[in-house]
């Protein structure tokens, strides 16, 4: 069996099960398939995400209420490696971000601060930079 999600030509969406690909291409053309909304024939396939099993069956998964302290963690832990393995340029950022990527100085990690606009002018020039990860406390 497979099932598809599929679209009238009014935009109605549904699922419907069929039992292979062969057999809703032959309906199709047939034009037995009817949208159960508007009873249009006029219906095709819609885009829809795999299913994908990540488990033998009769596995069960496991809430983990634990992962979004996990993952908390693990993004301070990468923070704090960045932060200690560069050098903080505050405001000058974009200055010497382009400055090192056209090796007018030393290559080196630095870290500091640009507005959207100029962090998107350095993206567009080439400039190869990245944003540190947000935590909860960069709030407060």
């Amino acid at each position: 069996m497979i099932r598809y999600r599929l679209q009238c030509a009014h935009a109605h969406e549904f699922e419907a099960w069929f039992a292979s690909s062969a057999s809703y291409d032959a309906q199709a053309a047939g034009g037995h398939i009817t949208c159960p909304e508007c009873n249009s024939r006029e219906v095709g396939k819609s885009i829809m995400a795999p299913n994908v099993a990540l488990r033998a069956r009769g596995e069960v998964a496991i809430p983990d209420d634990e992962a979004p302290a996990r993952y908390r963690n693990l993004v301070r832990e990468v923070r704090r490696v960045l932060v200690s393995g560069s050098e903080d340029v505050g405001a000058r950022f974009p200055e010497e971000a382009r400055k090192i990527h056209y090796r007018e100085v030393e290559q080196r990690a630095i870290r500091g601060t640009a507005s959207p606009d100029e962090a998107r002018a350095l993206v567009e020039e080439g400039v190869e930079i990245m944003a540190l990860p947000r935590l909860p406390e960069d709030a407060n």
